[in-house]
């Protein structure tokens, strides 16, 4: 039995608002679009699978934006679309931040599993006043000092866990267009040769990506996909056949659990419609032994071998 998933609902209920904020938002919340984008963008997980960085590397509470992010789905979502939760980030002097989507992420390695937490921001303008670049390392160095009391406390600064901050924007200046860039700290000597572990400094990175024309060589991968996504001029059917043709993305799902009820039923009504046929079978068999031969019931019972646990049953059918 096939059904659309959360994301096929979502484009169609976003339709040609895809790039209107909240519509984005439930587009962009969906754990394959997510996945898409780590895979595209983060390093830890270049070498994974799209299926299996949304199926086991997600953690299972993300947070997203106080806006619903999916408001016209009120059914289950099984797993499909990350769960709204805290996003705010407040502090007394320094004010309130909402955080478009964020989210809690695994990458595993030999020796142990290290944790993310990523935060996606989808903006139209690109020049809001101010380099956007700039705001995005300040999220991201907020939500460094926000794990104070959270994920470490006193001086257990060895447990900070590494962010990412990705910043989507539709509509940059045409020397950006088609461009995916990153932002991060690096290590480098000045004097001397000195070799520091990359965990302990390499704890923020912010990522740019700037969307374009079609007509553009760099018109592929991630950049097609999110183009597509939040195109508000693409119909949604057209959407759906891209990214399910192009990328691999399902816009139908088997309702496994219905299918399953269906054939327990299924299988329930045979074996019942079987334990009768042999039992409706027995008794005419005691009838006509009882009818040819003139045996009690009893006899034509015991000439047939019927249990004796069942022999009651079938002696009280015989004198309805």
């Amino acid at each position: 039995m096939e059904a659309e998933t959360i994301l096929a609902k979502n484009i169609d209920a976003a339709g040609e608002k895809a790039a209107y904020d909240a519509a984005c938002k439930r587009l962009l919340a969906n754990k394959i679009i997510l996945a898409w984008l780590m895979k595209s963008c983060l390093e830890e997980y270049q070498d994974f699978d799209v299926e299996e960085i949304a199926d086991k590397y997600i953690e299972g509470e993300p947070q997203i934006t106080k806006i619903a992010v999916n408001p016209d789905e009120t059914a289950d979502c099984s797993g499909e679309q990350i769960k709204g939760d805290k996003t705010e980030d407040s502090t007394i002097n320094e004010g309130t931040i909402t955080y478009d989507i964020r989210f809690c992420a695994i990458v595993p390695r030999i020796e142990e599993s290290i944790k993310l937490i990523i935060n996606v921001e989808s903006q139209n303008d690109f020049y809001p006043g101010y380099p956007l670049i700039k705001r995005g390392i300040y999220y991201g160095s907020r939500m460094i000092s926000s794990q104070y009391g959270v994920e470490f406390t006193d001086s257990h600064y060895e447990k900070i866990r590494k962010i990412y901050s990705i910043w989507i924007c539709a509509n940059p200046p045409k020397y950006r267009e088609n461009t995916v860039s990153r932002y991060f700290i690096e290590e480098k000597n000045v004097i001397g040769k000195v070799k520091e572990k990359k965990e302990n400094y390499d704890l923020i990175t912010v990522v740019m990506i700037c969307l374009g024309s079609s007509e553009n060589d760099n018109y592929t991968g991630i950049l097609k996909l999110l183009d597509v996504l939040l195109s508000s001029e693409k119909e949604p059917e057209e959407k759906k056949k891209i990214l399910q043709n192009d990328f691999g993305i399902k816009m139908t799902k088997t309702l496994e659990s219905e299918v399953r009820e269906v054939c327990n039923l299924s299988k329930g009504v045979e074996e019942k419609g079987i334990a009768i046929g042999i039992e409706q079978g027995i008794l005419k068999s005691i009838e006509n032994l009882m009818e040819t031969l003139k045996l009690s019931a009893e006899q034509a019972m015991d000439a047939l071998k019927v249990p004796e646990a069942d022999k009651p049953k079938y002696a009280s059918k015989l004198n309805q």
